[in-house]
C-alpha cells in the first residue's frame, strides 16, 4: 500500500494523487505540488490514506510544503489577472478574424505559462495569435482547444432539472453515457429530453442505470407467462421503476381479468426477463423523424 493525499486543482476538477512526504497535511488544506506544467496550487480534497499501486499513475510525486499566506496571497492574484488575459485575448480574436470562442484562461502558479481554453468547430491556424500573445504577456503561451462538455464544465450554469450542472458540481471525471441507457429506463428519445446544456446525453443517465440493470434482470417482459397467487397469467405490462406487473388471468369463470403483482412475487414460467440486449436497430427504428435522428447522432458525438 502506498500512502497518498487526494489533491483537486479546480473547483469539480479531477482529483490527482500525490505522495505526502511526512508533511501533516489535513482534508481542506492547500498545498504547493509539481506537476507537468510546473508548480501547481491545489486543495487536499482527500486526506493522507493507503491505496494500492494499481490505483497509483507514476511517478508519484510530491508535496512540495504547505501554502504560505504568501502562496494563497499569488494565487489569488493570479486568479485576477486570468480577467484581464482573458479580455486581452478577445481583442487579439477579434483582431484576427479567427473562429474561436474563449472559454477560460489559467495562469500556472509560478507564472510560466498561460493556458487559453477555447471551442471551435474545426481546427485553427492561431501561430500569429500566440505571437501577440507571448510579445504582450512574455511568458510561454498555451492555445488548448476542447470539447463541448468541458465548455459547460468550466463556464457552468443550471441543468434542465433546474440545479447547478453536475459537471461543474462535483463531478471530477466524464463518465462515458450511451444511448442504450435512455431506451433501457424507458425515456423518450427525444433528444429535447435527454440532453444536456452541453448538447449531449446527460450525465445524470448514469446514476441509476446499475439499479435499472439489477432490477430489469428480474422483471419478467411483455409477453411472458408467470406464476401468481391467483394463479398463471401473461404479462401485458411492467413497470421497472415501481417493481410492478400487470397480469391478465382468468378468473373462475375463465373470464381475463387485470391484477397487478410485485415483481417479487411472481415466478416466470415462460419467456424472457427485461435484462436482454437492446441492439441499436431497435433504438433506430424508434426514431422516423429526420431532425431526431440527426439530433441523436449529435448526441452521440464526444
Amino acid at each position: 500500500m502506498i500512502t497518498v493525499v487526494g489533491i483537486r486543482f479546480k473547483k469539480a476538477g479531477k482529483i490527482y494523487y500525490f505522495d505526502p512526504d511526512n508533511l501533516e497535511i489535513k482534508k481542506g488544506d492547500y498545498v504547493i505540488v509539481e506537476t507537468a506544467r510546473g508548480l501547481e496550487f491545489g486543495e487536499v480534497v482527500i486526506g493522507i490514506r493507503h491505496v494500492s499501486e494499481e490505483e497509483i499513475v507514476a511517478p508519484l510525486k510530491k508535496v512540495l510544503r504547505i501554502a504560505t499566506q504568501e502562496d494563497v496571497e499569488k494565487h489569488a492574484d493570479n486568479k485576477s489577472r486570468e480577467e484581464e488575459a482573458f479580455n486581452i485575448c478577445l481583442e487579439k480574436i477579434a483582431q484576427h478574424g479567427l473562429p474561436m470562442k474563449l472559454i477560460d484562461v489559467e495562469y500556472t502558479f509560478d507564472n510560466n505559462k498561460i493556458i487559453f481554453y477555447f471551442v471551435a468547430d474545426g481546427r485553427i491556424d492561431f501561430r500569429e495569435l500566440v505571437k501577440d500573445l507571448a510579445a504582450i504577456f512574455r511568458t510561454r503561451i498555451e492555445l488548448r482547444q476542447i470539447g463541448v462538455r468541458d465548455e459547460s464544465k468550466m463556464v457552468g450554469g443550471l441543468g434542465p432539472c433546474g440545479r447547478p450542472m453536475c459537471c461543474s458540481s462535483f463531478i471530477g471525471d466524464f463518465e462515458p453515457v450511451s444511448i442504450k441507457m435512455a431506451k433501457e429506463q424507458n425515456l423518450s428519445l427525444n433528444p429535447t429530453k435527454i440532453s444536456g446544456v452541453c448538447g449531449r446525453l446527460m450525465c445524470c443517465l448514469n446514476y441509476e442505470q446499475s439499479t435499472y440493470e439489477d432490477i430489469r434482470k428480474i422483471t419478467p417482459s411483455v409477453g411472458s407467462i408467470v406464476k401468481t397467487k391467483e394463479g398463471q397469467g401473461e404479462v401485458i405490462e411492467n413497470n421497472i421503476i415501481k417493481e410492478s406487473l400487470k397480469v391478465k388471468i382468468l378468473n373462475e369463470k375463465d373470464e381475463p381479468i387485470i391484477k397487478i403483482f410485485s415483481i417479487y412475487d411472481v415466478e416466470l414460467i415462460s419467456g424472457n426477463y427485461e435484462h436482454q440486449e437492446i441492439n441499436e436497430e431497435e433504438i433506430k427504428l424508434e426514431l422516423e423523424d429526420v431532425d431526431d435522428i440527426k439530433e441523436i447522432k449529435n448526441l452521440l458525438q464526444e
